[in-house]
């Protein structure tokens, strides 16, 4: 055990109850060795209050340790090991331009919807929570779309634009009813007549990681893996999407290779950390292959050594705060996710 290992198993051993430490699906396999808990990022922070725990270590990157402060209770603190770690997407959508883009939509009097993607600022859920939106993840992303379609007149679905045509062709959302946003200029180069028109408004941002796959790569996996079985994550481009065999969240994406039959060849298109956790679990029973072997810079940040200082002075370290206003705001966002995705 090297030395990182060695402090981090000594102090979770001092800590004891006090402590829990929940890790991102993506996080590599040296740091995914010391959680308690892991899953995707909404999945993760849901846990959070259910915690006995004081201190809460998320291993991820920001904006999920921002969610887990939001659902957090009073007298828990949440932490990260790297506050640096951003999110690509999550900064294509910054809240003050969303303000602004929302006015400009609105102006006229329009009941637009605006739905977050949950890889978004803190921020952006508490301005959807204002204008009567909500969140989705990208397994419930087709349930929280159909309910957002219900609650106006149209739906400004952020920041994935690849999550928000995939689900508009699930729903069957033609074409001609969608409008992608032209954000540049601070939002001055908005075509409002377009917008008006259509029911679903899409705001250009993408993950960088999910972005780089492509159809292309898709008909290249199976050319050199003839019967493949090929899923990839709906953050991916919509004609990736299309050319796979199944598409979904993490989750799903673990339940796919789980549920594979036995000798299988599976192609999977996501963050390559999770792929090769994966091929190993799978290893002489199945063959796991990532799409492209495209990691995530800001999930890689965090790391054993990092994590390792953090835990060393946790009662000094000072906890991800979210203001109070956005915290309730935010949370409005969630719960009306919540309570959707709970009715019948």
């Amino acid at each position: 055990m090297n030395d990182s290992a060695s402090r981090i198993t000594a102090r979770r051993a001092a800590l004891g109850p006090r402590l829990a430490i929940l890790g991102h699906h993506y996080q590599s396999d040296e740091v995914v060795a010391h959680v308690d808990f892991r899953g995707d990022s909404l999945e993760l922070s849901r846990r959070v209050p259910d915690l006995a725990a004081e201190h809460i270590v998320f291993c991820g990157v920001f904006f999920m340790a921002e969610s887990a402060a939001i659902l957090a209770r009073p007298g828990q603190k949440v932490h990260t090991p790297e506050p640096g770690a951003g999110c690509t997407m999550s900064n294509m959508a910054p809240a003050a331009l969303l303000e602004s883009v929302l006015r400009s939509l609105t102006a006229q009097g329009r009941k637009l919807i605006p739905l977050t993607y949950v890889n978004s600022s803190a921020q952006v859920k508490a301005v959807c929570g204002r204008n009567g939106g909500s969140v989705c993840t990208s397994a419930n992303a087709k349930t929280m779309l159909a309910w957002a379609l219900k609650q106006g007149d149209g739906v400004l679905f952020l920041p994935d634009k690849n999550l928000a045509v995939n689900t508009a062709q699930a729903l069957g959302l033609v074409p001609e009813r969608r409008h992608a946003l032209d954000i540049r200029g601070g939002g001055r180069r908005l075509d409002l007549e377009a917008a008006r028109r259509a029911d679903l408004l899409l705001w250009p941002g993408c993950c960088s990681i999910h972005h780089q796959m492509t159809a292309r790569h898709v008909q290249a996996a199976r050319a050199a893996h003839p019967g493949c079985l090929l899923a990839v994550h709906p953050e991916c481009p919509p004609g990736t999407v299309a050319a796979a065999d199944a598409a979904g969240s993490t989750s799903f994406l673990i339940r796919f290779c789980q549920e594979a039959p036995e000798g299988s060849t599976l192609v999977i298109g996501t963050e390559a950390a999770l792929v090769d956790r994966l091929a190993k679990e799978y290893a002489g029973r199945k063959t796991v292959l990532p799409l492209r072997p495209v990691r995530c810079a800001n999930m890689a940040k965090t790391t054993p050594e990092g994590l390792a200082a953090l835990l060393d002075r946790l009662d000094a370290a000072a906890p991800v705060r979210v203001d109070p206003r956005t915290t309730e705001d935010a949370n409005l966002a969630l719960r009306r996710m919540l309570e959707a995705c709970a009715a019948p």
